[in-house]
């Protein structure tokens, strides 16, 4: 889910409220919040613990909900994570904590450390393109031994690592695997995964849901269909402008034009300007995707 801002520590609070009731209207089977879509790094703690008060009020129990602990400082992490189990969250995800360079062996004490304190099940995040750092294979095996760590998300859009993720932990009920990338969820979940955490879900989740439900029946017809939707979206919404904020500038502009809730990024981002604003206006009201885009 995006964090929607009027100002730089003003959170959009209806807005927020029309975003969760959008997603669970749509479908989906849990909210993940202040992850990369929900550009964490760059809010205050207090907008933090804001936001997640108001989500977590607003779903009132309906799905679970997960909350992104990530932080370069140990501390925060675990001050977060009391926080949203005081409010009613479900679990925790942590990526590998940036700007300091670690080894593998740092990062499995460091999550076994976090998960040792948590109040709630913890979620491992790969996150490379981000933190710098892959979690690797020998790594995610040695901490889903811990009982406190209850899955991963994969965002490295590494099918081949995934796929041996899925070899060594799939079937598991104790540990669950789930995509970032919503261009690879459904060949991800056809080969096993458990879902996937797909930042245009805010904009259209109906059309994610039903990708879910057509890879987890194996109906491959279906899947290539809402396949080729996806792909429209991604192509439209995240290709606007160059750069590595091209994702989260475009997503949250269309969530602006669909009236969900504010456009405005936080920074070092910046709004879209006039000229790709109205390009994408132009393109969202074109985009095919049946009564997926209602």
């Amino acid at each position: 889910m995006v964090t929607p801002l009027l100002g730089q520590d003003t959170l959009d609070a209806e807005g927020t409220d029309r975003l969760v009731e959008h997603l669970i209207e749509g479908g989906v089977a849990g909210i993940f919040i202040l992850g990369t879509t929900g550009e964490a790094q760059s809010l205050s703690y207090r907008l933090r613990r804001e936001f997640v008060a108001r989500v977590s009020a607003r779903v009132a129990g309906r799905v679970p909900v997960l909350v992104g602990v990530t932080d370069t400082a140990f501390a925060e992490s675990v001050s977060l994570g009391d926080f949203a189990a005081d409010h009613g969250a479900s679990g925790l995800v942590a990526a590998a904590p940036y700007y300091a360079s670690v080894s593998q062996a740092e990062l499995a004490d460091y999550f076994s450390a976090l998960a040792d304190v948590l109040p709630l099940p913890l979620y491992l995040y790969n996150m490379p393109s981000c933190v710098k750092v892959m979690l690797e294979l020998p790594t995610v095996l040695q901490l889903a031994a811990h009982p406190n760590i209850a899955g991963l998300k994969d965002s490295s859009a590494n099918m081949t690592y995934f796929a041996s993720l899925l070899h060594q932990l799939g079937g598991r009920e104790d540990f669950a695997l789930y995509v970032g990338p919503e261009e690879i969820t459904g060949e991800a979940v056809l080969m096993g995964a458990d879902g996937g955490i797909n930042g245009g879900a805010n904009l259209f989740p109906r059309l994610y849901t039903a990708m879910f439900a057509a890879a987890d029946r194996g109906d491959l017809a279906e899947v290539r269909r809402l396949q080729r939707m996806i792909e429209r979206v991604s192509g439209t919404v995240y290709s606007l402008v160059p750069g590595g904020s091209a994702y989260l500038r475009g997503l949250k502009a269309a969530a602006g034009l669909l009236g969900l809730c504010s456009p405005l990024p936080a920074l070092p981002w910046r709004s879209l300007d006039e000229a790709a604003a109205k390009k994408l206006a132009t393109a969202l009201e074109t985009l095919d995707l049946g009564t997926f885009k209602q």
